[in-house]
């Protein structure tokens, strides 16, 4: 018997199948998907079985595998084919197709072989009656062991609850044994029977959605209308005919609030997958999947790869959200593996969102999807009031940060015992650090951007690179004391908070304060158990979060991501800013929302302020249309970078030519260009962007590309279909 073994190296020059002997010792144990050691050069490394062959001619002498990783572990039918599914759509290595859609703790790569199972030991008799008694008789003054084999006799009991020295002498009289027995590392929680009363919309919803067959549906829903229970009631209606359920999330901080909702409701037949787990979690996780000990996996982008067999409905809540994509190597979207996953169970996939992106409403309005819609919020609550303040004319009467009305509509809700969502979105103290004197301003040596300032730390640092430095007194240039501090970051704007408000009660929720294992979930409830007065943030408090007495929502600068220079800033800032707005008002409290910004009249905001999601598609499907832009066209981001600024603006232009030469006139080329971030940690990235509406020669024009910059050390290419950012 022979196995095509994939090795563990990421690297296209050996991105293909090398043919192994199964050893006879192995023959009754080996599997398609299994983790193995194998020979490879002069080295012992890992690899996975992609195929079994019962014989095999080579005119070389092949080499046996050397051994199994793990027996129990692995890829089964469907994950080998979705693994060679992403490397065709993102033109990654197979290997590194696979590797993405394992825990750290299982990836192939790994050499340490780590045994990432949690234990707890027990003690148990194991000496007959007469041992036992022969063993009292002789030792009548071991009056500790004679009390511990009393207390084994009735049950076994925890290692650490008998002392050390005690084991150790009845160990070595052969009178117990030590059992170690696995546990999860996250305790389950029992089920509560909730009665739910259904709004006549979740029915409607509930009932258009046919659970046994293929269809992708669109629940577009306003905030607050009752979409969580309406995926709850379908994976129980699923759960009831034997199947299984992935539910996907966007971000780690939602997944607290929706997975305690879950284990209410299910208890300890939830599984939850996010980057935030542990090693051991995500194996312990990974582990419950793969033994079939649940029907429900909840968890971010990388639980579309868990592997849950007999799925009977996959659901991806806040489709429209960009952490669905992944941007480093291999570039896949998470809707998309949900679309393959959901036509190989010939299953349902429901995207929901109360501000789908423009590609997945157009496909609904054309029919490719089904789409279901829900007007209105559960119950007694209604949709905030917004009102725009012009920050021009609050300029002048010297409020910078607050407006006038934000100040008294705080303090109206701080009286009132209510609570107050603030959001910005730019961590850190400030922007900007420059010097009045002279015009230096802090730059990151690695990166084409200005450093930002964390007060806290006293340090600049580049969100791209990582670089940090002390931020000194003097200005580094001149010498003068003469340094200031620009822009607004949370940092900053939480001392103002305090400074404006003293007897608030303040939690700031960014990339810096939940760091921490743990931090998002107690910022979460901290908040919820109203420990805190106001809770200020960026766009990772925008989504999902379900907090009663939260009366008012403060957009401190509605500008940050509508002048952002790229053709989706629109849709991601009404996505923002209708997501934040909609955390106001949730239960039978009246909600208001105020949003700040430099341009009132800007037709985006005026979407926002009258929660019309139909008036903005349209309009900003329009400017779509004329510009060539999705859905009307497809778009592919090609990027050529280096640590020689000339070879790759001398590579760029090789692309251009190839491609000029290689695609049809009807498609459109843009670029070079110097990407939207010129360098990043000292290599330059130049760009070309493609348009097309069908273009047949596309895929092997990438991968011809992608194979001549195989080998090439000094200059590597990224290609990115579909790229949510250009």
């Amino acid at each position: 018997m022979y196995a095509e073994v994939l090795i563990e190296y990421n690297s296209k020059a050996v991105d293909k199948t090398f043919t192994y002997i199964v050893p006879e010792a192995l023959i009754s144990k080996i599997k398609k998907g299994m983790k193995v050691r194998v020979p490879f050069t002069n080295k012992i490394i890992n690899g996975f079985i992609v195929n079994i062959l019962p014989s095999y001619t080579s005119e070389y002498d092949l080499k046996e595998i050397e051994s199994i990783v793990d027996e129990y572990l692995v890829l089964n039918e469907e994950m080998l084919k979705l693994g060679s599914y992403l490397q065709e759509k993102t033109l990654c290595t197979k290997i590194a197709a696979y590797q993405t859609m394992l825990p750290s703790s299982l990836k192939v790569k790994d050499k340490k072989q780590k045994d990432y199972s949690k234990y707890l030991e027990y003690i148990e008799l194991i000496a007959d009656g007469n041992t036992i008694k022969e063993y009292i008789n002789k030792h009548k003054t071991a009056k500790k062991q004679i009390e511990a084999i009393n207390i084994l006799k009735i049950e076994r009991q925890l290692k650490s609850s008998i002392s050390p020295s005690v084991v150790k002498a009845l160990k070595e009289e052969n009178l117990i044994t030590i059992v170690k027995e696995q546990i999860y590392r996250i305790n389950k929680k029992e089920k509560e029977e909730e009665k739910i009363t259904l709004s006549k919309e979740q029915e409607n919803v509930l009932n258009a959605i046919d659970l046994t067959k293929q269809d992708t549906y669109l629940i577009h829903g306003v905030t607050g209308s009752g979409k969580t229970e309406v995926y709850m009631q379908l994976i129980d209606r699923v759960i009831k005919k034997g199947k299984n359920a992935i539910m996907l999330v966007p971000e780690i901080s939602l997944t607290t609030q929706i997975i305690n909702k879950f284990y209410d409701r299910f208890g300890n037949d939830v599984a939850i997958f996010h980057s935030a787990l542990s090693d051991g979690e995500k194996y312990d996780e990974y582990l419950k999947i793969y033994r079939k000990e649940v029907h429900i996996v909840i968890g971010t982008r990388s639980a579309i790869f868990t592997p849950l067999d007999n799925l009977g409905i996959i659901i991806i809540d806040e489709e429209h959200s960009d952490t669905y994509k992944q941007d480093s190597n291999p570039r896949y979207h998470a809707i998309d593996m949900a679309i393959f996953r959901s036509k190989y169970h010939n299953i349902p996939l429901i995207l929901g969102s109360a501000t789908p992106s423009l590609e997945t409403m157009a496909r609904a309005l054309k029919g490719v999807y089904k789409y279901l819609e829900m007007k209105k919020r559960i119950g007694s609550a209604i949709l905030p009031k917004v009102d725009i303040v012009d920050m021009s004319i609050e300029l002048k009467k010297r409020n910078v940060i607050f407006s006038s009305l934000l100040k008294e509509k705080i303090k109206e809700r701080l009286e009132k015992k209510e609570q107050i969502i603030l959001l910005l979105n730019r961590r850190g103290y400030s922007t900007v650090v420059t010097c009045k004197n002279c015009g230096y301003t802090y730059t990151c040596p690695y990166c084409d951007i200005a450093l930002t300032y964390h007060k806290s730390t006293n340090n600049l640092r580049c969100h791209y690179c990582g670089y940090t430095v002390i931020k000194s007194d003097m200005c580094p240039e001149c010498q003068e004391k003469s340094l200031d501090d620009r822009g607004l970051g949370t940092e900053k704007l939480e001392q103002e908070l305090k400074k404006e408000f003293p007897n608030s009660r303040v939690i700031r929720m960014d990339t810096d304060t939940t760091r921490n294992k743990g931090s998002h979930e107690d910022i979460i409830n901290h908040f919820k158990n109203h420990d805190y007065d106001i809770l200020l943030g960026t766009q990772m408090i925008s989504k999902g979060l379900d907090f009663p007495l939260v009366t008012l929502v403060g957009i401190i600068n509605a500008d940050t991501t509508l002048n952002m220079p790229d053709f989706r800033s629109a849709e991601r800032t009404f996505s923002l800013l209708n997501q934040v707005s909609g955390r106001a008002g949730r239960s039978g409290l009246l909600g208001e929302v105020i949003l700040q910004t430099f341009n009132p009249d800007n037709f985006t905001l005026s979407c926002v302020k009258t929660n019309d999601y139909m008036r903005f598609y349209t309009h900003e499907m329009s400017n779509r249309h004329k510009l060539n832009y999705p859905p009307y066209y497809y778009i592919t981001s090609i990027k050529i970078a280096s640590k020689e600024y000339e070879l790759a603006s001398k590579e760029i232009l090789k692309v251009k030519r190839y491609l000029d030469s290689n695609l049809s006139k009807e498609t459109i080329i843009l670029g070079p260009s110097t990407a939207a971030v010129f360098k990043i940690n000292n290599i330059y990235r130049f760009q070309i962007i493609i348009k097309y509406k069908r273009e047949p020669a596309l895929n092997n024009a990438l991968k011809k590309l992608d194979e001549i910059y195989m080998n090439n050390s000094k200059v590597n290419i990224e290609i990115d279909n579909n790229p949510l950012h250009v």
